[in-house]
């Protein structure tokens, strides 16, 4: 399928909008979206790094005021 849309034309908004229909579409179908390895690798590592004792969970209030803190 060819698809072309008026990107020069399209304001910012109207790209958004586009961008948040596709992925609404995509997000009813997940399991059509293969994940890439690296993800998996990745998920590896960290689970090895929380068993190790090595790494933690924080909730999300917690990661949003560590990552302002960092941000200073």
């Amino acid at each position: 399928m060819d698809l072309s849309l008026p990107l020069n034309k399209m304001t910012t908004a109207d790209k958004l909008s586009a961008m948040e229909r596709l992925w609404d579409d995509l997000c009813r179908r997940p399991e059509d979206v293969p994940s890439p390895i690296w993800h998996r690798d990745v998920l590896e590592t960290r689970e090895k790094r929380v068993r190790k004792g090595k790494a933690r969970f924080f909730s999300l209030d917690e990661a949003k005021a560590r990552t302002r803190k960092a941000s200073r």
